[in-house]
């Protein structure tokens, strides 16, 4: 696993957007706003086999080697509807690649991206073109949060959690359809199963594309962006009990019942302690999906054999549990070499950070997991056996 192998720059590559989400959520509409309405961007669209893309029948269409259905735009996109193999359609694109900004590929029906993913890293000439830029999901924030507390048979996967699971970006969608509190309570239920991505707000699926598109969202180099929030070492999930006398807000509610005195001071007392107990609670599990994210820290060096063992038993053992892993890493015996990893499943992407560990620079390796049933305490123990013995030490 720890090796320094380098790859063709990703800046060279095409970036692709692998869009998911439930049914419902919006997908469709978010397709049908980049192919006809938005002028910035030159966008390639590929729908899987699945897919509906209602686009105007008067459009010109073509085939293409791969025998997969064409839609120009006249803003420059195009749609690609894929009733074969991806790799093949994939490889047929390569010589208009460059003609586009961005590769968009809806996932509908499909609650797990990591077949999409791993298409990307199982033929050279799409490693060679194509880079996976971000998951991103959309989510029905009217009725998602039914979906997510959904119990299925025999302790089958929730695909509606599956799906934020696995996301670099979450856009909520048709916030005009919920209130401020059912807003707030799907932000924090949201946060709750994956705490890493970058929550994006909209109506219809009218998003800047600039916040989705050509990200590096999905990346080595953003693994060294882990929220510091989540790498919190405190072991109680519950919230701070208040002990200001004078306090007038409602904690299991986080509202201000004293609405008379009006009072700047008591609004900002309330958003402090609102602060604190979201935080605390985008910690907890997921009470049904039991999914949740994991992020701990460690002073000191790794031992590269231990550490390698230890992944990779863990990996195998919960490769179907085990959505996405992400870290940066110090090792014993590596000089001022910072690694970072980035996983889904059981497959990791690995290798040295553009910037090496600073001399001065405190070296704490940073890991974070997303997946289901994790134990964080068994989590934290199997690594902290990995780590190298200190210098001097018997």
């Amino acid at each position: 696993m720890a090796s320094e192998d380098q790859e063709i720059p990703e800046s060279e590559k095409t970036p692709v957007t692998v869009v998911t989400g439930f049914l419902g959520a919006g997908k469709t509409t978010l397709v049908n706003y980049i192919l006809r309405e938005q002028n910035d961007w030159r966008i390639c669209i590929i729908e899987n086999e699945f897919g509906e893309v209602n686009i105007d029948e008067g459009l010109v269409q073509e085939n293409i080697a791969a025998k997969e259905d064409v839609v120009s735009m006249d803003n420059g996109c195009v749609c690609c509807s894929v009733r074969g193999d991806l790799v093949r359609a994939l490889n047929g694109m390569i010589p208009r690649r460059k003609d586009f900004h961005a590769v968009v590929l809806e996932t509908t029906g499909l609650a797990d991206p990591a077949p999409i993913i791993s298409t990307f890293n199982s033929d050279a000439m799409i490693q060679d073109n194509f880079r996976i830029d971000a998951v991103v999901c959309l989510v029905d924030s009217k009725n998602v949060i039914s979906h997510l507390h959904e119990v299925k048979a025999d302790d089958a996967v929730n695909e509606a959690v599956q799906q934020i699971a696995f996301a670099d970006r979450i856009v909520l969608n048709k916030l005009d359809l919920v209130s401020k509190e059912e807003l707030a309570a799907l932000k924090e239920e949201v946060l709750s199963i994956n705490h890493t991505a970058q929550i994006i707000e909209t109506e219809r699926s009218r998003v800047d594309l600039g916040l989705i598109l050509n990200q590096m969202a999905f990346s080595l180099e953003k693994t060294l962006e882990i929220d510091p929030a989540l790498l919190d070492d405190d072991e109680d999930d519950e919230p701070e009990e208040c002990t200001d006398e004078s306090c007038t807000i409602d904690h299991d509610h986080g509202h201000d019942h004293d609405h008379a005195s009006g009072h700047d001071q008591g609004h900002e007392h309330a958003h402090d302690h609102a602060e604190k107990k979201v935080k605390r609670r985008r910690k907890k599990k997921h009470d049904l999906s039991q999914v949740s994210s994991v992020g701990l820290t460690f002073p000191g060096n790794f031992d590269v054999p231990k550490f390698n063992m230890f992944m990779s038993t863990l990996l195998q053992a919960k490769a179907a549990d085990m959505y996405r892993s992400k870290g940066v890493l110090s090792f014993e015996g590596q000089g001022n070499t910072k690694f970072v990893f980035q996983g889904v499943h059981e497959t990791i992407n690995f290798g040295p950070a553009a910037k090496p560990w600073g001399d001065d620079e405190e070296r704490v390796s940073k890991i974070v997991f997303i997946g289901r049933k994790l134990n964080r305490q068994e989590l934290k123990l199997g690594l902290s056996e990995c780590l190298a013995a200190p210098a001097g030490s018997a």
